[in-house]
């Protein structure tokens, strides 16, 4: 079955480009111009992925994925922001508010095309069934069927990208992982990210896990790794 796509930007001559591009790799293709009526559609007709202009009218595109990523309905749509901005941290921002990957105006239509392809894989190969159904660790458990990250309070929030780094850490506890793995690993070849992507993203998980979170160490100069239990 094809993917289904939302274009969300109010510039019309960069909707019928992507709209073009996007039908020709047999994706469906819906567009919405402004970020009110994103997020009416998101929730309406729900897209498999969303591909996010930043700079929109009446709302704009740092709102819209932070209220989609707020909400139930919508949270696990993995979102791809357009962006003119040349600014660091309107990337940065977005990512920590859960947006999947960026692309910087002006852009090739293929880049598109392979970001989006990239960003469907991770989140297909994320469902997948693994080997073993629980990993337990330093009194967290981490259900891969049910994708699902659980402490003695209850289950924790997480995006896709989230869960693969968590799970990647605890299935080879004390082994360091350096930014260039992860960025394979996590987000694929096809992936260009900013210095900071991974930085981002492990500062954003060892939030949400509280307590737990002191057990992800950084390895200074090197990267990451979970503490190994003694």
């Amino acid at each position: 079955m094809e993917a289904k796509i939302l274009v969300v930007e109010d510039e019309r001559d960069i909707v019928e480009l992507l709209k073009y591009n996007l039908k020709q790799e047999d994706f469906e293709v819906d567009t919405v111009r402004n970020g009110a009526d994103a997020l009416q559609r998101a929730v309406d007709n729900p897209p498999d992925l969303i591909l996010l202009d930043l700079m929109l009218p009446e709302v704009d595109g740092l709102i819209v994925c932070r209220l989609l990523k707020n909400d139930p309905r919508t949270k696990k749509i993995p979102i791809i922001m357009l962006t003119a901005k040349t600014d660091e941290s309107d990337r940065v921002t977005g990512l920590e508010l859960g947006a999947d990957d960026y692309i910087t105006k002006p852009f090739s239509p293929r880049e598109v095309v392979l970001r989006v392809n990239a960003v469907l894989r991770r989140l297909n190969a994320s469902k997948e069934p693994d080997e073993e159904n629980q990993i337990e660790t330093h009194g967290v458990v981490i259900d891969l069927d049910r994708h699902q990250v659980m402490t003695e309070d209850g289950a924790i929030d997480l995006t896709a990208t989230e869960f693969k780094l968590i799970t990647l850490f605890a299935k080879s506890p004390g082994r360091v992982f350096n930014r260039d793995i992860l960025m394979d690993v996590i987000w694929g070849q096809e992936y260009y990210g900013i210095d900071r992507t991974v930085d981002t993203h492990v500062s954003r998980l060892r939030r949400k896990l509280g307590e737990f979170g002191k057990h992800i160490e950084t390895v200074y100069g090197v990267g990451y790794r979970l503490k190994e239990k003694k």
